[in-house]
């Protein structure tokens, strides 16, 4: 069974507006064409498995948290379930929507595009053909509408424009209510705010100015539409409708300038404050607001990457700060009021800020370039990534948190890898360095340089972690240093071209080194360094990589072939023609086809997989190739991204952006919009002159395996992507005949006979009976049953006891059965090691980060003890080991109080 998407780690926040979950202890941020879940609570992190056409550019999200909207930046929108984690529902709102508000109350929602504001009936809790129903729509403002937010009662809503103006309207015909603008601005609006349980409103625009307006009407003295006028009113909007190609809903206009006359005995608005935040420059405009209307507390944030904390109504600053030096994208106050979180989309940042205490509940950042490289930790639990922008970021994979980045590094990351132990990272840079990092202390113990200032393209560390070896685009060499005193050992001449990749073999002292020579040269590390061996290909060589037994090894050239080599006789065992499985992406400006650029694209990063049996390649495609080894057939391509924001995505150029003067992304318009500059006429000086628009373009850098056999990883521009075998629920029955049945099982393990009970149970292959019937089997039978289990079902219980660890709490109950059959199946195992070597990996992963877990907390407690006993010491309470049980007793009673 193929891998399934698992995780997006690498890349945090993109654009788009943040959202709390109505617990308040999750965040969802907007990651180009996906959506990710942050787990405050739990320090986790997980990307559902669904993906928008385009970038993500708004999210709304229900009252009850059970449904969310994600709309894309050509309007098209996905009706997410955030409990089954599918989509319900695809719309197309036809053009760039601005915003997404759903009411309090959950009944309705609000969509802002151009200059309208159109009120949908919220998709109910029962199945309906259309889950987008247009109620009403809303005309007023004369510019783009920005900005919406709703009344307790869900009664109204306010929203803000590029016009300087902010409209408030009713979401039912409400009779003394007429839908006229609130003007004080002198900029577009940013955001707007109801008061609690009041139509008292705050509004923010991007020159930093807050307005207060107070209205002379309490939501209850909103009087409804007299029935004769709404009924006329909804036919004459239903006749409109009959002669409409689209359906608009009951329209309503509202006027910029209404006479006195129909103002009359109407609802006011006055404004009673006009307060300015403090500026500091002509550029740091405000560009995020967020209010909390419980605590009145009202966040916003500056282009400079400064927050303010204000308390309205008195405009009082409480707490002020620098986070970024990006401009703030978006805001988010949980339900509480505690958590402020920020984004900022030039950085990639996401920040979760405790405003009280003034500490971080989250401050995660990705690369600010793409990724270049990335390593799996032996155990699997880790990932090291190298990036352009010289940073080495470290990887949970369980938690897909970045918990370590290095920074010293002064130019792009080109290799990283861990070492045999696992706790030492090692990155090479176009600085010239190569440098080790310390996982225990967090900090670079080594840096290895050579004679003369060298670009290092690829890295490669020995088994036993003690050499390190690095290859040079410049000169051509291969510098070899101990890890032990940092010392350069020999420089390996003899390539005519830039080194492009290094392997060691992971058996034997024997170092393959790949060059755009067309050569592939194998180092006798015993021998001097003497060359063993040169393979001759029939092109440039980009990768090469041994498998994991050493037996064999892979090399990826530039006219799209990937050959086998049996190294130890220098015969090539096969090959595999893949520059047609890469299936490239036509780019916007490319003169020619896809199919012609085709044929001079090859695979760049190629690796094995934990098992040896298939190999993963990838390159300047969207696509991910595993093929099968034995065989030398395609198994299955991966698509890595369905978002068509990157550019190299479609096969053919869109018709409809040609004209007769060529492609119309020739033409820049990233100069518009927030960040840039706004209209490019002589002696403008708003924004930054030199930004420019531009479509990163799809490629896979690094694709690795998991040691463990269970997920590979792939760094690509979306960021880096997870792909595991372990999610989703799969029925995969092995050796399954016709008395294999969940009643039958439970009748064996009745009559206590555990062995043919966990047989049958691993038949059927459903891991929530085999944990039943494995935890029904008494411990004081582990033992019998262990020595009774067929070989084949051996390697099966393994894995099952790997996976179990990750979830269960019956710690010990497992570890008795791991030590038992590895105890008396250990013989037989080590016969199949190189086979059995990713469950074991996974195994040992699992009972390490359960020592890590209670070790700790041991510690602690100890430390506890200690504390409370030198405590007595102190005092003169002393205890001497004469005196009575009774008081010893008491001391321990103590003691375990403390624990």
């Amino acid at each position: 069974l193929p891998p399934q998407f698992s995780g997006l780690l690498g890349t945090v926040y993109r654009r788009g507006n943040l959202s709390f979950t109505r617990d308040g202890n999750s965040l969802l941020s907007p990651v180009g064409n996906r959506i990710s879940l942050f787990d405050l609570k739990n320090n986790k992190c997980e990307t559902l498995p669904l993906a928008t056409r385009l970038n993500i550019v708004c999210v709304g999200l229900s009252p009850d948290g059970s449904l969310a909207i994600l709309i894309d930046e050509e309007g098209a929108a996905l009706l997410v379930s955030l409990i089954g984690k599918c989509v319900i529902h695809q719309f197309y709102f036809h053009k760039p929507v601005h915003s997404v508000s759903f009411s309090p109350d959950g009944k309705k929602f609000v969509v802002t595009k151009d200059n309208l504001a159109y009120l949908y009936h919220a998709p109910g809790k029962k199945r309906e053909f259309n889950a987008f129903v247009l109620d009403k729509t809303y005309y007023g403002p004369y510019d783009e509408t920005t900005c919406i937010d709703w009344t307790d009662d869900s009664k109204c809503f306010a929203v803000g424009s590029k016009d300087m103006s902010t409209w408030v309207f009713g979401a039912e015909r409400w009779a003394n209510l007429i839908y006229y603008s609130l003007g004080g601005h002198k900029d577009v609006i940013v955001a707007c705010f109801f008061e609690e349980n009041s139509l008292d409103l705050y509004t923010i625009s991007q020159d930093a100015a807050l307005c207060v307006w107070q209205c002379d009407t309490e939501l209850d003295g909103l009087k409804p539409m007299p029935p004769k006028d709404a009924a006329k009113e909804k036919k004459a909007a239903e006749d409109d409708e009959e002669l409409l190609e689209e359906p608009k809903g009951e329209e309503i206009h509202g006027k910029a300038d209404p006479s006195e006359q129909e103002t009359r005995n109407k609802v006011k608005y006055s404004r009673v404050a006009k307060y300015f935040f403090n500026k500091e420059g002509d550029f740091n405009n405000l560009t995020a607001a967020a209010y909390h209307k419980k605590t009145h507390l009202l966040v916003t944030g500056f282009a400079s990457g400064i927050f303010h904390l204000h308390e309205l109504p008195d405009f009082n600053l409480i707490h002020s700060l620098s986070i970024s030096d990006q401009r703030i994208a978006s805001i988010s106050i949980n339900c509480t009021g505690d958590w402020i979180a920020f984004g900022c989309s030039g950085l990639g940042q996401l920040l979760v800020w405790e405003w009280q205490s003034e500490s971080y509940v989250l401050k995660q950042q990705g690369h600010f370039n793409s990724m270049v490289s990335l390593a799996y930790s032996p155990d699997g639990q880790y990932i090291v990534t190298g990036g352009e922008d010289g940073k080495v970021k470290v990887w949970n994979t369980s938690s897909s948190f970045c918990f370590v980045t290095f920074t010293e590094h002064n130019s792009g990351v080109t290799a990283v890898t861990f070492t045999s132990t696992g706790y030492v990272v090692l990155s090479a840079s176009l600085d010239g360095t190569v440098r080790a990092f310390d996982l225990h202390r967090y900090r670079n113990f080594r840096t290895f340089t050579s004679p003369r200032p060298s670009q290092f393209s690829c890295l490669a560390v020995d088994s036993s972690g003690e050499i390190v070896a690095a290859g040079s685009q410049d000169s051509f060499e291969i510098f070899i240093w101990s890890m032990q005193s940092g010392r350069l050992l020999d420089v390996l001449a003899g390539h005519e071209g830039p080194i492009s990749s290094l392997s060691f073999n992971p058996m034997k002292c024997v170092l393959a080194s790949a060059s755009w020579d067309k050569t592939v040269k194998l180092w006798d590390m015993l021998d001097s360094w003497r060359t063993k061996e040169t393979l001759i290909m029939n092109s440039d060589v980009l990768v090469v990589a041994f498998r994991p037994d050493g037996k064999e090894l892979a090399v990826a050239a530039l006219n799209g072939q990937i050959t086998f080599w049996d190294h130890e006789n220098a015969v090539q065992t096969g090959s595999i023609e893949g520059r047609h499985d890469l299936q490239m992406g036509r780019k916007e400006l490319d003169k020619i086809t896809a199919k012609q650029a085709a044929k001079g694209k090859s695979f760049t990063t190629l690796c094995y997989s934990a098992d040896g049996q298939s190999v993963l390649a990838g390159g300047l495609s969207k696509f991910v190739c595993i093929y099968n080894v034995k065989e030398q057939i395609l198994m299955k391509k991966f698509e890595i991204s369905c978002n068509y924001s990157l550019d190299a995505m479609e096969e053919y150029l869109d018709r409809r952006k040609m004209t007769e003067f060529g492609s119309m992304a020739l033409i820049d318009e990233g100069g518009g919009g927030d960040e840039g500059v706004a209209i490019p006429l002589p002696g403008v000086k708003r924004g930054d002159m030199s930004y420019r628009h531009f479509k990163p373009e799809i490629r896979v850098t690094c694709v690795r395996f998991c040691p463990t056999g269970r997920s590979w990883a792939a760094t690509t521009t979306e960021g880096l992507l997870l792909y595991s075998l372990d999610s989703g629920l799969i029925f995969d029955p092995f050796e399954l005949d016709i008395d294999v049945t969940p009643s039958n099982i439970h009748k064996t393990l009745n009559q206590k006979e555990y062995t043919m009970a966990i047989v049958m149970a691993f038949k059927l292959n459903e891991k929530k009976l085999i944990q039943e019937i494995i935890e029904a089997v008494p411990s004081s039978e582990v033992d019998v049953v262990c020595s009774s289990l067929p070989d084949l079902y051996v390697e099966k219980l393994l894995e099952f006891l790997a996976s179990a660890f990750e979830t269960s709490c019956h710690l010990e109950f497992y570890l008795i059965w791991a030590h038992k059959l590895l105890m008396l199946h250990g013989q037989k195992l080590k016969t199949r090691s190189v086979k059995l070597l990713p469950v074991i990996q996974f195994l040992q992963k699992s009972i390490q980060r359960h020592f890590e877990d209670v070790s700790k907390l041991c510690e602690w407690n100890i430390y506890n003890i200690k504390y409370a006993l030198a405590l007595s010491q102190q005092r003169g309470m002393k205890r001497q080991a004469e005196e009575t049980p009774g008081d010893e007793e008491e001391l321990d009673s103590d003691s375990d109080y403390l624990m």
